[in-house]
């Protein structure tokens, strides 16, 4: 898709000036939650290419309406078993720090759910789908919609940047 790509954890770990998982454990979840939310403000005000964000950002409703305003959002979902063994040795995640993070990730995947539905545009399904099929099945969608330009016309050596300068997926977002 040849556009830039932004991560907004890595953007609040700079802003922050440590792991997301230290600032969860020191200031909490609600504070945490207020520098997302200026990160995704920030981002989908200036950010001209692909965000990725972290899962809880659907949990504020300014996240959510600057996403699917500002941008094009794609859910990239995935069942709470899935999600589940990618996440295995994950030791990050502070939400996961559980004795049983299966039952944790079922909880939280019926409480965001619905907000990831409500904020994207498109859904897409990414249970066992590999990275570059992942790809091609949402520039196929943003495709669809008018919102890039055909894959050939990427791959071929005299052609212009995919997508408008602002709002092309994937991720949650753009």
């Amino acid at each position: 898709m040849q556009l830039p790509f932004v991560d907004s954890d890595h953007v609040v770990e700079q802003r922050i000036g440590c792991a997301i998982r230290s600032f969860f454990e020191r200031e909490g979840e609600d504070r945490f939650r207020d520098i997302e939310e200026a990160v995704i403000d920030d981002l989908t005000a200036s950010h001209p290419g692909v965000m990725a964000t972290g899962g809880g950002v659907v949990l504020r409703p300014g996240n959510r309406e600057r996403m699917r305003s500002r941008g094009h959002v794609v859910y990239l979902r995935s069942s709470p078993e899935e999600l589940a063994r990618r996440l295995r040795h994950d030791t990050q995640r502070p939400l996961l720090q559980v004795a049983d993070p299966l039952a944790r990730l079922r909880d939280l995947h019926t409480a965001r759910d619905p907000l990831y539905r409500d904020a994207a545009h498109f859904v897409a399904e990414a249970a066992r789908t590999s990275v570059p099929a992942m790809v091609r099945m949402v520039s196929m969608q943003l495709e669809l919609a008018g919102l890039a330009v055909a894959t050939d016309a990427v791959d071929a050596p005299d052609a212009p940047a995919a997508g408008p300068a602002r709002g092309t997926p994937p991720g949650h977002r753009r």
